[in-house]
């Protein structure tokens, strides 16, 4: 049986589909026949997938969906009818079943499906599903009752069990199958996860959607060597893609030790995504020992009101002590702000940005509204009628709904710009003033920045030159 799998992901700066590698290398680590399409690189995408397809007889081609949108509220880009077309285009060449995957495509499968008429999708991991769905077709069995999946049955949407896996069940990654070197030289950065899934009760969160609300760990020495190999092929930039890197600070105490006792800390830099609940100096210390130079925390505001309305299990004075924990430790700090969300207040933006001085990061992201997935809490509010006032688009399923809360709508943009007026640690995307663009999708200056040899987070590129 021959398996082709797409990365539809053409966004720049150009970001390695390491979902996709993982599945492809679980699938030839099992004996299966595996080829890939990067139309990342494709300059004529419509020749390329006549030409990929032309010669070859394939039985299932899985198309990933990284994400479904820019998240941005200002630009509001949909990348679903792109998507939709590279369907159409390898419906056009190939008989084989067709499946979609990914995280973008977890958020709201049946949409997906609809606009794209696959045959089904995988929601959640894609590594066992897919390779058993393989193993069926191979043996001529019924695969409709594997869990994760989403079909149509001709009357209606059908969602197979849910279900999640151990992550040390996966091979060890070699990170050889996709251009990963290419990646990094115009992408800056290449990426390893450490654990799956998330059991916040973040009200916006869709992470916990398309990864499972079961915290799920990667053995630290199956991270260890799979940097080790992203490092032989001179990539020795990285950043996590786990949810929050630090939860739990066991998981996270042992990584950053295999790092160090493998000496990896001294051959690369690193970067991380957590959250300042329970964020400890003594993890500052060995994440900074291991190779880490950045840390993203996820803030979301600096008033103790909207952190509890948004059900975040910190303080802002636990944003104030995890930025000293880093500066002592030598690690750069950025915090991601999420104004706008229901219940803001001019007084608690007035607060979140006096927090956000007082803890004196090295960079704070602003993003102003709050995009709405479905099956998190805010859209259920929306769909009860609790949210009917401040929202944006969604008037069609591939469309982004966005929600803005009405009594700020009139003047945030104008207090945001006014409380950071002269403070380059602050990146908001006003659209009067696109030289503090905070959209990494389609950032010119960050690609520029990455040709003449930047590497690094992309927030920490864009505060070397700021």
């Amino acid at each position: 049986m021959k398996i082709a799998l797409v990365n539809t992901n053409r966004i720049r700066p150009p970001i390695s589909p390491i979902g996709l590698e993982y599945v492809a290398e679980t699938l030839q680590a099992a004996g299966k026949s595996v080829e890939i399409l990067d139309l990342c690189w494709k300059d004529d995408m419509d020749a390329d997938i006549e030409n990929f397809f032309s010669d070859k007889h394939f039985n299932l081609v899985g198309l990933t969906l990284r994400n479904t949108d820019d998240c941005a509220f200002t630009t509001r880009q949909s990348f679903v009818a792109d998507f939709k077309d590279i369907v159409r285009k390898i419906k056009n060449v190939t008989n084989a079943k067709i499946l979609i995957g990914g995280v973008g495509f977890s958020t709201q499968p049946e949409a997906i499906l609809s606009a794209c008429r696959a045959d089904a999708g995988i929601r959640g991991d894609g590594e066992f599903t897919l390779l058993e769905l393989v193993r069926r077709i191979e043996s001529q069995q019924d695969w409709r009752d594997l869990p994760n999946l989403i079909f149509f049955d001709g009357s209606r949407w059908v969602r197979t069990e849910a279900k999640t896996y151990p992550l040390e069940h996966l091979p060890i990654m070699q990170r050889t199958l996709i251009d990963n070197p290419r990646y990094f030289a115009e992408g800056g950065q290449a990426g390893f996860e450490t654990k799956r899934g998330c059991s916040g009760k973040c009200i916006y969160c869709a992470d916990p959607i398309a990864k499972g609300r079961q915290v799920r760990l990667r053995p630290p020495s199956h991270v260890a060597v799979e940097i080790e190999t992203l490092l032989e092929q001179g990539i020795d930039h990285l950043h996590t893609c786990d949810s929050e890197f630090n939860m739990p600070t066991a998981h996270a105490e042992d990584v950053c030790r295999d790092m160090i006792k493998r000496k990896l800390g001294d051959k690369m830099k690193w970067y991380a995504y957590c959250t300042p609940a329970g964020f400890t100096r003594d993890l500052a210390a060995l994440m900074r020992k291991a190779g880490c130079v950045g840390i993203n925390f996820g803030a979301d505001s600096g008033d103790t009101r909207m952190l509890k309305l948004l059900k975040r299990d910190f303080s802002p004075d636990d944003i104030i002590n995890t930025a000293r924990f880093c500066r002592e430790s030598g690690i750069a700090v950025m915090f991601d702000l999420l104004l706008g969300a229901p219940g803001e207040t001019r007084q608690s933006i007035n607060s979140t940005i006096e927090v956000m001085k007082r803890a004196g990061p090295d960079r704070v992201g602003v993003s102003m509204g709050v995009r709405i997935y479905p099956g998190t809490e805010l859209d259920a509010w929306v769909k009860n009628g609790k949210l009917s006032q401040g929202l944006y688009g969604g008037s069609n399923q591939s469309e982004p709904l966005f929600f803005l809360e009405p009594k700020v709508a009139p003047f945030i943009t104008d207090l945001i710009s006014r409380l950071t007026a002269g403070d380059k640690r602050f990146l908001f995307f006003n659209p009067d003033n696109p030289d503090q663009n905070y959209n990494y999708n389609a950032n010119d200056l960050l690609v520029n920045e990455i040709k003449k040899g930047a590497r690094g987070a992309y927030w920490d590129i864009l505060r070397k030159i700021g």
